[in-house]
């Protein structure tokens, strides 16, 4: 499935952010990209975050900074009965790129620098972060634009991770990136269950050895090793978060045979999944 362009018509040139929060009874599945920036702080709820090729699990607090062209959704849990609650700033590539201009604010200008790949913010307490988008939300232009520096200058200096991986590529309205993507979110949508090479090649319309070559150049890695890294990261959040048993939770994760479970995870984590459950 490709990702959805979304027009923002709201953010002009005489507009070049905007701040909004969502109430809704659930977030459901809305692959999407724009050529805007996105910053989304989680309120309430919790489920599955998908940006680029990564698969996480947000809950409350869950705070990322989305370049332009990043595709990206988030789904509810189904057994998730509360609203779901977000803030959101959406705001123009002209108006990051106004920021860079002024030494005053070389600190934010930084942390855009580094966003290429969308960033999660590590923000355990968030309560003045919360405070300020309320304020921003409320107030008028003027005090609005100065509670929205206010917070990046805050954001600048938290501690802050990745979240697509280091060969994956906005759409930026490339076929190929587009055709990725899609298998992208083949992966991601079947990983638990059987993921087939032959189909993801018939879905793009390529051979098997054809496929093999597209996916290994586009992605810098084979589509197995993709399919293994979106599989062992569920299972560590299952080693996390649940009392599972390990061989529930390889199976749970798409691995029929305990023995290559342990053996990929060896491999991707350098730590045997019982240990990494200890830690």
């Amino acid at each position: 499935m490709k990702p959805r362009l979304e027009q923002l018509n709201h953010l002009t040139k005489e507009r070049s952010f905007i701040c909004y929060e969502v109430n809704v009874p659930s977030f459901e599945f809305l692959w999407h990209y724009h050529p805007e920036y996105e910053l989304t702080l989680i309120i309430k709820g919790s489920g599955t975050r998908l940006v680029g090729d990564s698969y996480y699990k947000y809950e409350e607090g869950d705070l990322v900074l989305l370049p332009p062209y990043l595709p990206h959704t988030w789904i509810s849990e189904k057994t998730d009965n509360q609203n779901c609650q977000a803030i959101v700033i959406q705001f123009t590539n002209d108006f990051v790129e106004k920021l860079f201009q002024f030494s005053e604010l070389e600190s934010i200008a930084k942390l855009f620098e580094k966003s290429a790949r969308g960033l999660q913010f590590h923000y355990p307490k968030y309560n003045d972060l919360l405070l300020l988008l309320q304020k921003l939300i409320q107030g008028n232009e003027v005090i609005g634009f100065s509670k929205f520096i206010q917070v990046l200058h805050l954001l600048s200096s938290k501690k802050t991770s990745s979240i697509a991986s280091l060969h994956y590529k906005p759409v930026k309205g490339n076929e190929n990136q587009q055709r990725i993507n899609q298998v992208f979110h083949y992966v991601q949508s079947n990983f638990k269950e059987t993921v087939s090479l032959e189909q993801a090649a018939a879905m793009i319309h390529l051979s098997i050895s054809a496929f093999c070559k597209f996916f290994k150049r586009a992605s810098g890695k084979t589509f197995s090793d993709y399919t293994n890294e979106i599989r062992i990261a569920y299972a560590c959040q299952m080693l996390i978060e649940t009392d599972l048993s390990i061989s529930e939770i390889a199976a749970t994760s798409g691995f029929d045979s305990m023995s290559y479970f342990n053996r990929v995870f060896l491999k991707k984590k350098k730590i045997q999944p019982t240990l990494f459950r200890k830690l």
